[in-house]
């Protein structure tokens, strides 16, 4: 008896994944809880375990399908013997060779312009893709000119993209209303240069990172202000304790925890730093849970520390360390990525001087941290060598005001130079 490999519930409000890889193929063993497939979110990766032990039966949803929660993507056959080829056109066109595949989604058709009115325009055996879908009404494009390339003759959004970019003509609009804005085509490279190019799909992951980058700076009136920190004080502390403190916690003391600490007592002495908008409305949150950007190798990922204003920094490094090796495994869930209400966003590990972080939409603030780099400040009128990093926020104007800014960035500032504020909770 088969048992089916389905999309699984991928969490609060994502309702659809992107077939990344299959990592067996059909016919192969598979041992229960062994990962089958991995999934694509515009939040996080998903691996789908199998249910069962057995054979890979039959895949269904080929790698860079779009598939909703519940979408049946393949099948486990019980025992030693992988499931016998389906005679089926929608089988053939997924286990098959092109030249079959094509003549499955031939037949498909085929049998449906038979079913359907002798002049009509050729139907199809299944409805565009969701993501298609989105981009076809977008864009105004007549479905029935669309070439598919899934299962069954589906419309996949890489084969709208394909039509936007090769110039889809769009359909006749019912009332009048303003063009579509036109797509911008990348002009051909050279026959030199396109012979040492290569074109990459781009996962979810990373089109999520840039289309909500991008609503960020349209959305919010948004506009960063500087300041710089003394460390001295936090790297004495981290030397002097480091040793006792990573022996009775377990984790190494970074500067991770100062900065959430510092920034959540900053949070609750300015709030709009810590509210969204909504609409007309100011949504003000009595809780800070802090975001933290992570640079992995499928791009930019924010897990967020939930309520780290409860927390000692041991309990927070603790958090951020957990996180960390989730996020560089690719074993962050959708609840480790929510609810966050300000992000901290470290780019001084890559060497940076300074820079102005982009808000992570619907949040009102950012802080960008950054390098510790040694320079001469004057200090009790002389001129001495500290180790100092620039700091940057930037926040929407909309909701905090140009004194509220500087005064949150004032109060991180004083509580990094004097970090007995943090424990006495000054």
């Amino acid at each position: 008896m088969a048992t089916e490999i389905r999309v699984p519930t991928l969490g609060e409000s994502v309702t659809e994944a992107t077939v990344g890889k299959w990592f067996k193929k059909v016919g192969d063993t598979i041992a229960a809880d062994e990962p089958l497939v991995e999934l694509e979110t515009d939040k996080v990766t998903v691996e789908v375990p199998a249910a069962a032990a057995g054979t890979l039966g039959e895949i269904t949803v080929k790698e860079g399908e779009t598939v909703g929660v519940g979408a049946l993507l393949g099948s486990i056959s019980a025992g030693g013997d992988a499931a016998a080829p389906a005679t089926k056109p929608q089988a053939v066109s997924q286990a098959s060779s092109p030249d079959a595949a094509s003549t499955g989604k031939q037949a498909a058709a085929e049998t449906a312009k038979i079913a359907g009115d002798a002049g009509a325009v050729e139907p199809r055996s299944m409805p565009p893709a969701p993501a298609a879908a989105k981009l076809i009404a977008e864009h105004n494009l007549a479905v029935d000119q669309l070439s598919g390339s899934g299962k069954r003759g589906q419309v996949l959004k890489g084969d709208v993209l394909d039509a936007i970019a090769k110039g889809a003509p769009s359909q006749p609009a019912e009332t009048p209303k303003a063009a579509p804005v036109p797509v911008a085509v990348r002009a051909p490279s050279s026959g030199d240069d396109a012979s040492r190019e290569e074109r990459v799909r781009m996962t979810k992951l990373r089109q999520t990172i840039a289309r909500r980058l991008k609503e960020a700076q349209s959305t919010a009136a948004m506009l960063t202000t500087f300041n710089e920190v003394d460390m001295s004080a936090v790297m004495a502390l981290r030397t002097k304790y480091k040793d006792v403190f990573e022996k009775k916690h377990g984790v190494k003391l970074g500067f991770m925890g100062f900065f959430t600490k510092a920034v959540t007592h900053a949070l609750k002495e300015i709030p709009s730093v810590n509210a969204e908008i909504d609409a007309t409305d100011i949504i003000f949150k009595n809780y800070a849970h802090i975001g933290v950007a992570v640079g992995t190798e499928k791009g930019l990922v924010v897990p967020v520390v939930r309520d780290a204003d409860q927390m000692s920094i041991a309990e927070i490094e603790k958090e951020i360390g957990r996180l960390g090796i989730a996020a560089r495994d690719g074993k962050l869930s959708v609840a480790d990525m929510q609810g966050g209400t300000f992000t901290i966003s470290n780019g001084g590990v890559y060497g940076s001087l300074m820079s102005t972080p982009i808000l992570n939409a619907p949040q009102s603030g950012i802080l960008g941290m950054h390098k510790i780099q040694d320079r001469p400040v004057v200090v009790g009128g002389q001129i001495v060598i500290r180790p100092m990093m620039y700091l940057a926020l930037s926040y929407d104007h909309r909701i905090v005001d140009g004194k509220e800014a500087v005064t949150f960035l004032v109060r991180v500032k004083e509580s990094l130079e004097d970090p007995e504020r943090l424990v006495l909770d000054l």
